[in-house]
């Protein structure tokens, strides 16, 4: 059997709504609780047995809104109640992630976490559990913020960028700015330059120097938090966090401390990564069949259909004629039928829907 540090813990981020992912994704049922590769476990599930190959399931906790506790406790039954962190209201990363660090120091006040969205792919889990071990060893030696960096194959513009130093230590580099989401001009430069990652969200650090991160850079959250530090991990936890957490800031880990401090560093993957943030992005994970086609579940017949991405709720016969490069999702209230060129404009439609038929169908 494995032995696990025990100061290790993780922080699960489960809260979105994944709307680019419509119809199959609502705000009901998100797709971090779908099995979107139709691989037999959804993607919250995968996320939790990818870090217990590095944290004792114990120590991880699942960040996430009061409207899905049950599914959480539904899909990842070995978790206690204790280890779910339910949000009140919606306030991006970073007031969630100052608690669960405030919650987590206060149990350990040695402890190293690492903070990872739910809804990621990740194809080699050995070179991610080897890459996550030399993050939590150089962020138990040192006072620093450790990010994992993804080395890009295309100029992609829906991500952000971390610009590292070209001077220093193989695994572990010195971030010299984080850059917004670019225009493809500017990321063929970054490509060029090649001193840039792609920014994947999955950070790594002391509780306790997150914690004081807060407490240099956003005052004012963390006084909010730290004022509740005696009732933490207790009955009287969720009472305070009802009445504190709506007068949280709304803003992004990145904003509020990783493009502050100066202490941050990058470590490049050795893994394969995908945020699978769009239909698209999908399509270039799954396997394809000789006309190009990537199927979830359906049992396809193609007829002259190539290059196209389907996704049915369940296993039924599906027969497309003549169609080329588009998505097809079959959902249980809704078919979704756009070409591959506009799922930008998914979101769009989903609104569009809610708004003529029933806002439930979002």
């Amino acid at each position: 059997m494995a032995s696990f540090n025990k100061d290790y813990y993780a922080v699960i981020m489960a809260g979105g709504v994944g709307s680019r992912f419509w119809p199959l994704s609502t705000a009901k049922f998100p797709k971090q609780f779908h099995d979107m590769l139709g691989m037999g476990e959804t993607l919250l599930q995968s996320t939790f047995n990818r870090l217990t190959k590095v944290v004792p399931h114990e120590n991880i906790l699942i960040l996430s809104n009061e409207a899905y506790n049950d599914i959480i406790k539904e899909q990842l039954p070995k978790i206690t109640q204790e280890q779910i962190i339910l949000e009140p209201a919606m306030r991006n990363t970073a007031p969630c992630i100052l608690l669960a660090a405030l919650k987590i120091k206060k149990r350990n006040p040695n402890a190293v976490m690492i903070v990872a969205p739910s809804d990621h792919f990740i194809n080699n889990e050995e070179a991610f559990s080897s890459d996550i071990n030399l993050a939590f060893e150089a962020a138990m030696k040192a006072d620093i913020l450790i990010t994992i960096g993804i080395k890009p194959t295309f100029p992609n513009t829906g991500y952000g960028y971390i610009k590292y130093g070209k001077e220093e230590a193989k695994d572990l580099q010195k971030v010299e700015v984080f850059t917004e989401k670019p225009t493809l001009r500017n990321a063929k430069k970054y490509l060029e330059e090649g001193n840039y990652f792609w920014n994947a969200g999955i950070f790594i650090w002391k509780a306790s120097l997150i914690a004081d991160s807060f407490n240099a850079y956003l005052p004012e959250m963390f006084n909010l938090f730290h004022e509740g530090e005696l009732v933490l991990n207790t009955s009287k936890e969720e009472g305070f966090v009802q009445e504190a957490y709506p007068k949280a800031q709304n803003i992004s880990i990145d904003y509020a401390i990783m493009e502050k401090s100066d202490a941050v560093y990058v470590i490049p993957s050795s893994f394969k990564w995908s945020d699978l943030g769009t239909w698209g992005s999908l399509y270039e994970e799954l396997a394809k069949d000789e006309y190009e086609n990537a199927v979830v579940n359906a049992q396809l017949i193609p007829e002259e259909a190539t290059g196209n991405m389907i996704y049915t709720h369940n296993s039924k016969v599906v027969v497309v004629d003549g169609l080329k490069d588009f998505i097809i999702v079959d959902d249980e209230d809704v078919l979704l039928i756009v070409p591959k060129e506009k799922e930008q404009y998914i979101k769009e439609i989903r609104n569009k829907v809610m708004e003529k038929f029933d806002e439930n169908l979002g």
